[in-house]
């Protein structure tokens, strides 16, 4: 018998995005929608600020401290966001700190409508801005187990890395073509009405009330979080495997001097994009994903094969074979944020996963922060290539290390693990919690 039709575009279409959590739950599709909206206009504004302080200065040092003024805030204030996440309606944490972030793009607006721009008001806004989304983020990485059904969450987490990648890679360009041409003035116009329109989507959201009633001092809160997250070592290996693919194996402080060392100066757009391209490759082939269930055991691979990839690029004699290789540890990058964020989303109790998005915001910022101060350093002593060389071994080796170290991650397994069984019978307890809109 000849196979036509569905059955002949099986193989393929299992490879496709699982797009059941986008079908099922309105609230996903609100949430998906104004993250991208606001993901697209924020880099307008982040690509304007470092420009207007260029342009005002001339100074390296004084566009790099922009970094320096971002980063303390968002460490910090994400913390007490994780606290704020378990202990406030989720919802409204996210509306009132995009209201926020709204008017804060209206100052920039203002102050570059002036006919001399003053220069303090970008750093307060850069600084305000990274700290309002370190309260942020936790309610929002915390809300998405409440939005759809549980096996769905691995689906979920894709088609958000989805987003990411795609914005990630569309969004830059666009907002140095508006720059270039209209100005950034323009830019803060657009990134305000971006706001705009996110606000309205989180406004239809339904409330995301906490969980439980009790409150102790948010200090107190958040060590209680930090010891749930210390007495599971699947949990701890999944924040180290992040932390060593950032500190050891993202070297985009490294590109400008690549692309000279590669006599392919012209090439530097694409050395930064070449991880995000790789990254959007794997999400567009993801259906795979939903079929696996040692999602521990992928977490530790992907390390290593970023690693791998890295220390690759650093044997690349051309530019095309050191683009692969970035492209390639950025799709491995992608498989292990997938399912570290499975392996959250699936074990935490929602009681406690507002704190642990807390924890993972911090990893996150001080990973690429870590890994441009190493590579910086390494590079200025021995090269650029040694320093992409150790970086990509030491990612690989980490990778190993913490396989043997933690074999509790290695072994995790969702079908088995007891943590999974626990929230999945408190979800079904809590049925009404998830009220699919669409279709099942």
């Amino acid at each position: 018998m000849t196979t036509t039709g569905t059955g002949a575009r099986r193989p393929w279409s299992r490879l496709l995005p699982n797009t059941a959590p986008w079908r099922s739950s309105a609230d996903f599709r609100l949430v998906w929608t104004s993250g991208a909206v606001t993901m697209l206009g924020s880099v307008f504004t982040l690509t304007a600020i470092p420009l207007q302080i260029a342009d005002a200065t001339g100074s390296p040092l004084a566009v790099g401290a922009v970094g320096a003024v971002e980063l303390v805030p968002t460490v910090l204030l994400g913390l007490y966001g994780g606290v704020l996440a378990d202990r406030l309606d989720r919802r409204t944490v996210a509306l009132a700190t995009e209201i926020a972030l709204a008017a804060l793009s209206a100052l920039l607006l203002l102050n570059a409508l002036t006919g001399a721009p003053m220069l303090w008001p970008l750093y307060a806004a850069a600084g305000c801005a990274a700290a309002l989304q370190g309260i942020q983020q936790p309610s929002l990485e915390a809300m998405v187990p409440r939005l759809v059904p549980h096996d769905q969450l691995t689906a979920a987490g894709a088609l958000l890395s989805l987003r990411w990648t795609v914005v990630g890679l569309a969004a830059p360009a666009a907002a140095g073509l508006v720059i270039a041409t209209a100005g950034v003035r323009t830019a803060y116009l657009l990134d305000l009405a971006t706001f705009l329109v996110s606000i309205a989507l989180l406004a239809r959201l339904r409330p995301l009330r906490p969980a439980r009633e009790q409150e102790a001092p948010a200090l107190q809160e958040f060590a209680e979080g930090a010891r749930y997250v210390a007495r599971r070592p699947d949990l701890v290996g999944t924040y180290l495997a992040d932390l060593a693919a950032t500190a050891f194996a993202l070297p985009t402080a490294l590109f400008p001097f690549l692309a000279d060392e590669l006599d392919a100066r012209w090439a530097l757009g694409l050395l930064y994009s070449a991880s995000a391209a790789g990254g959007l490759l794997a999400a567009a082939t993801s259906g795979w994903t939903g079929r696996v269930h040692r999602h521990g055991r992928f977490v530790l691979l992907s390390c290593a094969a970023v690693g791998a990839a890295t220390a690759a690029a650093a044997l690349g004699s051309g530019v095309w074979a050191v683009l692969l290789c970035l492209a390639v540890a950025g799709a491995a990058h992608w498989v292990g944020d997938t399912f570290r964020g499975a392996i959250w989303n699936r074990s935490i109790p929602d009681g406690l996963r507002g704190r642990a998005a807390g924890l993972e915001l911090l990893i996150g910022a001080a990973g690429p922060a870590l890994g441009d101060l190493r590579a910086g350093g390494l590079a200025a002593r021995y090269g650029i290539r040694a320093a992409l060389r150790t970086g990509g071994l030491a990612c690989l080796v980490g990778g190993g290390v913490l396989a043997a170290a933690l074999p509790a991650l290695w072994r995790y397994d969702d079908r088995t693990d007891p943590h999974v069984a626990q929230v999945r019978a408190s979800r079904a307890s809590q049925a009404t919690e998830v009220e699919p809109t669409d279709i099942p």
